[in-house]
């Protein structure tokens, strides 16, 4: 346990990763530190929260946030990604588009799941959108350690994105193909018959000994991510490769 990480309420996963379970969504962010530059996983809700996360974020590294990695677009996901002034932004191919003309569907959905209408709309308004976008795999060199960012689904959504950080003890960011503290939410936009594969391309990125981290929930083994690739098979009638 890293007392100064559990203070501000992070949980320091191995020597360059940790994340943060966030309030009211129970939507995780993740942080990957090297030598040089620090990636931020996921920004938080709305500007407010970014704000947050990103002292909160210098204060345990000493360093600025220089990148973000959007796991999918979701607003609890991307809304807080204006408080990172100057961060390289990355996300799926494709991602960047969907954000561009979809601002209004984003508000809209924002402020159904509970999020207040100014902040919803402040976030919309101030929104950036991927600069960098993943077809396949892009490795992040951060200073003493690497970031693979892994262009996994479609699965939870058109535009998966998961985080794969070498060390240790792998650890891989799975973003919301993967949740633990409740079923998983298949929404209109997800592809449910590609869902199960893209489950499988994380497990081949991080292997039976990683720690995976969802989207929403405690971190899991390899072991439970394959139990929930068969409960998603079975309730999309998907077949096994």
């Amino acid at each position: 346990m890293d007392v100064r990480w559990e203070e501000a309420g992070w949980e320091r996963l191995t020597g360059r990763t940790g994340r943060r379970r966030l309030p009211v969504w129970d939507c995780t962010v993740g942080l990957v530190v090297g030598d040089e530059s620090v990636l931020l996983i996921d920004p938080g809700s709305c500007v407010r929260e970014g704000a947050q996360l990103r002292a909160e974020a210098e204060r345990l590294t000493g360093r600025r946030v220089t990148h973000i990695a959007f796991t999918h677009g979701h607003f609890d996901h991307v809304l807080g990604v204006a408080a990172f002034a100057g961060a390289e932004v990355y996300g799926a191919v494709g991602l960047d588009a969907e954000l561009s003309t979809g601002r209004e569907e984003l508000r809209a959905g924002a402020v159904a799941q509970g999020l207040a209408e100014a902040e919803a709309a402040e976030a919309v308004d101030l929104l950036v959108v991927p600069r960098h976008s993943v077809s396949g795999e892009w490795t992040l060199e951060l200073g003493g350690v690497q970031a693979l960012l892994a262009n996994v689904g479609p699965g939870h959504s058109p535009y998966d994105l998961a985080v794969f950080v070498p060390g240790e003890r792998e650890t891989v960011f799975c973003g919301d193909i993967v949740e633990e503290s409740g079923e998983p939410q298949a929404g209109s936009d997800a592809v449910p018959a590609q869902w199960p594969a893209a489950i499988d391309r994380l497990l081949s990125l991080g292997g039976d000994d990683a720690l995976y981290v969802p989207g929403h929930g405690a971190v899991v083994s390899a072991d439970f991510v394959r139990e929930q690739r068969d409960t998603l098979a079975r309730r999309f009638g998907v077949s096994a490769p």
